[in-house]
């Protein structure tokens, strides 16, 4: 795991691994003073001709230099009036983070130890409980804060037996908070309405009434496609239920027979129908049995789902105190909880251990910052961000003073800028911050608002929001999957974010003036109407909740 930029000169070598970052050799033997001075004079001023030359090597993609780049005057802006703080706080932060450090085992403990963490299980008790023990290693102050979660839900013996001319067996999971069947199980004809939409379901008719629908899907790839397995569903759940039928099997969209978790239930109640998701193969041969025998195949569906609750639940906060304006607030948040069928490494444990690194970081410079920074763990995120919304409605007495949310949750891939949720008026400030990193292609910001992270009701709420933007990597092939396990993160990359996460958070905590105002109502109206979040808000039926207020800044 060590980084790829060194270079000697001299007595002197500069190099990083997992020794250390940085390691100076002094090779002094009975030297008399006066030549020492000659030969540290010498040595600084060969130092300073070969700035240069480390400036120009700009990083390509997945290469260092790890020592951040700095501007022509040889400083950086953290504001317009601090030239020099997010250079000095960067040089600071890197060596800790890129040094020998807990994240690595932390992440172990997560995800090997504890594994799979569903908001309301034991298992989230026991990551809110890792979250704190690691926070007070790190010598941050910590608290957890606690909510109701409505319901608690995990998945019995879930079965399909094909009943008709062709019988084989069929490997399937339920969705997330899906109702149960009924103890002797649902047993109906199997139709194949394509993939769902409304043409592929007005072809189907009266069939749809008593049935059990197979829905079709692509193979995701892409981001756009993550955003459609969340934005196609609703849609066909509302005509499932209106035209009777009595369960949906989704068709997996990864390959290999790789199972996962999914939810389309994102307020955290038990959803309208029951659903599962069948390995992508399966679905396919079982498409193909339906289209030869028309009419003919049936199934019968049995998922003993547990349902309890409501049950109360904790978001973990860490905390370093501003020295000039500590009631001002700039957060800097993850999710903890994760579906259980694999570890919750990508998702999103990697993410919650660089938050608590981050944390570790800063309080390890020395450095304190004019504003607090809180650090926070949230749970309930996989259920419809309940978490973070729980969150929002318990602090909103302080929503004007919180300066901004920065948000991690895509897991490893390179982090390419931020998600500004519509705000332009932030992006120079942002720049400003990470501009001691410039080289590492950070700082290419969107102006995009959208749902499916803990930044959804802070940004609501007209709080300036920065969700990280990652490149896929293979966060999508391992989603809420089997096979999101500890093995698939790369812990230099994890590092390497822990650092831009860590300057970001301190850079806007320390800037003299804030990053950006709180937006009122009126100009959350039309940002969410510009960004299009407002189509999403009404698909994902968040909409009327948005409308009256009891979800966002009050009309």
């Amino acid at each position: 795991m060590g980084c790829g930029f060194s270079y000697s000169l001299g007595i002197i070598r500069i190099a990083t691994g997992r020794a250390g970052f940085t390691s100076l050799f002094f090779r002094e033997e009975n030297k008399l003073m006066p030549r020492r001075i000659a030969i540290l004079l010498s040595l600084s001023l060969s130092l300073l001709a070969l700035v240069p030359a480390l400036q120009a090597q700009l990083p390509p993609a997945k290469k260092d230099p790890l020592i951040p780049a700095q501007s022509a005057q040889g400083t950086a802006a953290c504001s317009t009036t601090e030239a020099s703080a997010c250079a000095q706080a960067a040089a600071k932060i890197l060596p800790i983070v890129m040094g020998p450090s807990p994240l690595e085992e932390n992440l172990r403990r997560l995800t090997d130890e504890i594994g799979g963490r569903v908001t309301g299980s034991p298992e989230m008790a026991k990551a809110v409980q890792w979250g704190v023990g690691a926070f007070r290693a790190a010598g941050v102050n910590v608290h957890t804060e606690k909510y109701a979660l409505p319901v608690t839900w995990s998945e019995g013996d879930t079965r399909l037996e094909l009943r008709g001319p062709v019988n084989f067996s069929v490997r399937l999971r339920a969705t997330g908070w899906s109702p149960a069947t009924p103890a002797n199980g649902i047993e109906a004809n199997v139709v194949d309405v394509g993939y769902g939409a409304e043409d592929d379901l007005a072809k189907t008719g009266a069939s749809v009434k008593s049935a059990i629908l197979l829905v079709h899907s692509d193979i995701g790839t892409t981001w756009a496609d993550l955003f459609n397995e969340y934005l196609r569903p609703p849609m066909i759940i509302e005509h499932a239920v209106k035209g009777g039928a009595k369960a949906i099997l989704w068709m997996s969209p990864r390959e290999r027979l790789l199972l996962y978790r999914h939810t389309n239930s994102l307020t955290g109640e038990i959803d309208k129908i029951p659903q599962v998701i069948v390995a992508r193969e399966d679905a396919l041969r079982l498409a193909r049995v339906v289209a030869a025998y028309p009419g003919r195949v049936s199934a019968m569906l049995s998922m003993p789902n547990k349902i309890g609750g409501p049950i109360e639940q904790e978001n973990v906060v860490g905390e370093i105190r501003g020295y000039e304006k500590p009631d001002e607030i700039v957060i800097l948040g993850a999710h903890l909880d994760s579906w259980e069928l694999g570890t919750g490494a990508l998702d999103n444990g990697c993410n919650a251990a660089l938050v608590i690194e981050a944390a570790r970081a800063i309080k390890a410079t020395g450095l304190l910052p004019r504003r607090t920074i809180r650090f926070v763990l949230f749970s309930g995120e996989e259920q419809g961000t309940i978490g973070s919304y729980e969150y929002v409605k318990a602090h909103r007495a302080e929503l004007d003073k919180i300066r901004a949310m920065i948000n991690f949750d895509s897991g490893i891939g390179r982090v390419t800028g931020y998600s500004l949720g519509g705000r332009r008026d932030t992006e120079a400030g942002v720049r400003e911050v990470l501009k001691p990193l410039e080289s590492w292609g950070v700082n290419n910001h969107t102006y995009d608002a959208s749902f499916g992270s803990d930044n959804l009701d802070f940004l609501l709420e007209g709080v300036p929001t920065l969700d990280a933007t990652m490149e896929e990597a293979n966060y999508l092939p391992n989603y809420h999957a089997a096979s999101d396990t500890l093995d698939k993160v790369d812990i230099r990359e994890l590092k390497l974010h822990t650092v831009i996460a860590a300057l970001t958070a301190w850079g806007i905590a320390d800037r003299p003036e804030p990053l950006g105002k709180r937006l009122s109502r009126a100009e959350l109206d039309v940002l969410v109407k510009e960004t299009g979040l407002d189509q999403q808000l009404k698909l994902l039926g968040y909409w009327d909740a948005w409308q009256s207020g009891a979800r966002g800044r009050k009309p």
